[in-house]
């Protein structure tokens, strides 16, 4: 990635204040930070900090266009996972119809630094959060898209956006009982088809959108889609969408290919647009979504025929800072730094300032508890570890790693940095 290949409308400066760079004497434009010459191994960076590899980054954006391309699918990745606008530039040059947020200020902040076509993937609710998208709405290059389940929420958009001489479009999310929002049942959908026809002129139905993610078993999830898909034909035949074609989207991070399999059995040709909108395939992880991988890989026939899957992008490297046990090694790296709800970050690198590269961590290395700065590794007596080596951790959740960060280096096969990452949370 360099930085001719981003347009930013917004390109902030680098605070010598943020966490994890090297050394500025002053705020520096982020389109400078490659040509500084610094070098993770050789302790440019001040460590914690989160390391973004280019060429996996590369790899994994272009493994999911090909799979989705596949199935004459469209992507709209979820880019509250990063909230990093530079990555969101890398997902549309790499083929991305669109990008999935899930607020008015993400929103916001796309639409700042140039992507054009959003697809919010939820409700837009409260008149600030109105006020925000209708600003938006004035630029006529600007395609947005958000979710209503309700007819009071529609009846809500119709009086705001009415008022404003605006019409904004909307998707009707189809749920699922005991799950998040979305229409639960013929009543519902009924009374929200009425309340689009009183507002027409300022609330259009463009598709149909569902979220399987609340689900966890395969049968569930596959019933759940084939709901979205009768819907979608059933309003395609009586002509209710303002849109040609409509839109039915669907599929997060670990399910998308159940979503493209019962979607493009549904046979709809050119009057549906297909999205799928998984977010976390660009860094992927280690944790829930290596497994929900590992998974896609056995059970999907294109992904098996792909080879290659998903690979760690994303890591947090810090210092070892003390050994007080002969089994125990405390890493300068916390919950401030890396993801811990869906398991503690996994030490996958190892490096003594000196050495050439690093090596693989031993196996047997295990972070057994993280407090707000600390991470407590286990180790066992003889290991050669010492005060200043560098371990390289992998992460078990991206989204909740990436907001822990206001900037992220790219760093090459070298590991020289090449870049940087501003995230906008």
């Amino acid at each position: 990635m360099s930085r001719q290949d981003t347009v930013l409308a917004v390109d902030a400066l680098i605070s010598p204040l943020n966490k994890g760079l090297g050394p500025l004497g002053s705020p520096t434009e982020a389109s400078k930070i490659g040509s500084l010459g610094w070098n993770l191994l050789r302790e440019d960076l001040s460590l914690p900090a989160a390391i973004l590899y280019r060429e996996t980054l590369e790899h994994n954006l272009g493994w999911m266009q090909r799979f989705v391309a596949a199935y004459g699918m469209k992507l709209a990745p979820h880019g509250k996972t990063t909230m990093a606008p530079a990555l969101f530039h890398m997902q549309l040059k790499t083929g991305a119809w669109g990008i999935t947020l899930a607020t008015a200020q993400q929103t916001l902040v796309a639409h700042a630094h140039g992507v054009r076509r959003v697809l919010m993937a939820n409700q837009l609710v409260g008149r600030q959060n109105m006020a925000i998208i209708a600003g938006l709405l004035h630029d006529p290059g600007f395609e947005y898209f958000c979710l209503v389940d309700s007819a009071e929420q529609v009846e809500q958009l119709g009086r705001y956006f009415g008022a404003q001489g605006l019409q904004v479009n909307v998707l009707a999310e189809v749920g699922v009982a005991g799950g998040r929002a979305g229409i639960r049942d013929d009543v519902q959908l009924e009374a929200l088809l009425r309340a689009l026809e009183r507002w027409g002129t300022s609330v259009a139905l463009r598709g149909i959108e569902v979220y399987e993610g609340v689900l966890a078993d395969e049968a569930s999830i596959r019933n759940l889609l084939g709901c979205a898909v009768g819907i979608t034909r059933d309003l395609l035949g009586k002509r209710r969408f303002d849109r040609t074609p409509a839109i039915l989207t669907g599929a997060g991070s670990a399910w998308y290919d159940v979503v493209a399999d019962e979607f493009a059995k549904a046979g709809f040709g050119n009057d549906v647009e297909i999205v799928l909108r998984p977010g976390c395939y660009l860094t992927h992880d280690v944790g829930a979504y290596r497994e929900a991988q590992l998974k896609i890989l056995e059970r999907n026939p294109i992904a098996q025929e792909m080879k290659s899957g998903l690979v760690p992008a994303l890591q947090v490297w810090a210092y070892v800072q003390s050994i007080p046990e002969a089994e125990k090694a405390i890493i300068g790296m916390g919950k401030r730094d890396a993801a811990f709800d869906s398991g503690l970050p996994v030490a996958a690198l190892y490096f003594r300032p000196g050495n050439q590269s690093p090596t693989p961590a031993p196996r047997h290395w295990t972070v057994t508890k993280m407090m707000d700065q600390h991470a407590f590794l286990q180790i066992s007596p003889g290991d050669d570890v010492q005060v200043g080596d560098m371990v390289g951790f992998d992460i078990a959740h991206p989204c909740l790693t990436f907001d822990k960060w206001r900037t992220l280096v790219v760093v090459d096969g070298a590991y020289d940095v090449v870049d940087v990452v501003q995230t906008f949370f």
